[in-house]
């Protein structure tokens, strides 16, 4: 049996962020990562220095022509520098527009400050309670359950890791409500990707929110429109992201292929060709980039050639899936996606000869369920089922399994993780 942290008189002011990784670019040394990038098994040049920078699932610290939604988000937030909540509030935008980069920096550099306060608090002779309210960001992927949110939130505002088993839902919840109830400034709860498929949906994270103390409010982040999401019913303002301009769009891949690509890599030209490709869309863009990246320097080549770009647009599903939401599966499904990268086009041709692809390989799970795994992937629409144009014998047409993702990026990025 697991056992909380000890009780504190107040929840410290958090600024805190679950996500997949933010990339500092500009004021961290990242002195180790220097050392990597001149260390060569072999001692020739390679053409991705660091895959990291290159990744479109990582933000930077600072994310590029987003000045006006940054002032609107601080002057949505300036009540919680007076010590007071600021009300409900959603941001919204398309995919790839930087919603969830902007929020991370923001939560970044607000950490870092509160860390700053805290060291001056803590060396005073004094006890001083905290004159802000907490700020804790949940990346609603992979949190589908009470227990998973409240543990979010909690484990957020303690200084001791909260045990992930022996603590029932009740226990957490009950912890939390005691928490800020504690609280004189309480919390805002930034929740992001609210309206994805397979996530916590509107109504259940209404009733999450309203099992907690009036001392908390949240910002909520997704890509519908106000007027046709039911949140906004509980939102006293909606805060608009825009999509990258072109040529904005092409600082951003190139300040990127500066940090992860060896130098004169890529030519300005075959970045102007993504750009206009990904219209706005600075995820695809940065996945567009990573696989015509990673096909290079499988080719041992030095330089990003036109056919390395040409191939990967090609091979990026329109519009695809979010890699953020692939890499935030839990990991046996993960693992049959990476069993499904691999095999061919033929054994594909039919949910039931993919199940026997899949688990005739080193996947340890019956053929049962990764054939249930099959379908509740492609319901979620990590994976699509396409119906046959033609059909043998009597009965529907069997339905081939397609990616909705390039296999390429995921490949590489989950072989990178293990």
């Amino acid at each position: 049996m697991g056992v909380l942290p000890s009780p504190v008189c107040h929840p410290r002011p958090v600024f805190f962020y679950h996500s997949v990784g933010i990339y500092r670019n500009k004021r961290s040394m990242n002195i180790d990562a220097r050392i990597q990038r001149r260390q060569h098994r072999d001692g020739e040049p390679r053409l991705i220095r660091d895959y990291q920078p290159l990744s479109p699932v990582v933000h930077v610290d600072e994310p590029s022509d987003r000045g006006p939604v940054l002032e609107r988000l601080l002057d949505h937030l300036d009540p919680a520098f007076d010590g007071q909540l600021p009300p409900n509030a959603y941001v919204h935008g398309g995919a790839g527009t930087g919603k969830s980069a902007v929020v991370t920096a923001l939560f970044s550099h607000l950490q870092r400050l509160s860390t700053e306060r805290q060291s001056v608090i803590h060396t005073s002779t004094r006890i001083a309670s905290p004159t802000a309210p907490g700020f804790v960001v949940v990346d609603l992927r992979g949190k589908t359950s009470q227990f998973a949110f409240y543990h979010s939130v909690l484990d957020a505002l303690v200084d001791d890791p909260v045990p992930e088993h022996g603590i029932s839902t009740g226990e957490l919840h009950g912890r939390l409500h005691d928490l800020l109830g504690e609280s004189r400034t309480g919390v805002v709860v930034a929740v992001d990707h609210v309206d994805e498929s397979g996530s916590v949906d509107v109504a259940e994270l209404v009733d999450l929110f309203a099992g907690l103390p009036n001392n908390a409010s949240w910002l909520a982040v997704g890509r519908t429109d106000p007027a046709e999401i039911a949140l906004t019913e509980y939102t006293a303002v909606s805060i608009g992201v825009e999509p990258y301009r072109r040529q904005t769009l092409v600082d951003v891949l190139m300040a990127r292929a500066s940090e992860g690509l060896a130098r004169q890599a890529l030519d300005h030209e075959l970045v102007r060709r993504i750009a206009r490709w990904a219209d706005g869309n600075a995820h695809d863009a940065l996945l567009a980039l990573f696989v015509a990246a990673d096909r290079a320097d499988r080719a041992e080549r030095t330089q990003l050639l036109p056919a390395d770009i040409e191939a990967a647009i090609e091979e990026i599903p329109r519009p695809p899936v979010s890699l953020g939401r692939v890499l935030a599966l839990p990991a046996n499904k993960q693992l049959v996606l990476r069993e499904l990268v691999d095999i061919d086009e033929t054994q594909r041709a039919s949910v039931t000869a993919t199940t026997e692809a899949i688990s005739s390989g080193p996947v340890d799970l019956s053929p049962g369920t990764v054939k249930r795994f099959l379908y509740e992937m492609a319901e979620f629409g990590i994976v699509e089922r396409v119906r046959a144009e033609t059909r043998n014998g009597k009965g529907r047409p069997p339905s081939r399994v397609e990616l909705c993702f390039p296999p390429t990026a995921f490949r590489r990025l989950y072989d990178l993780r293990q």
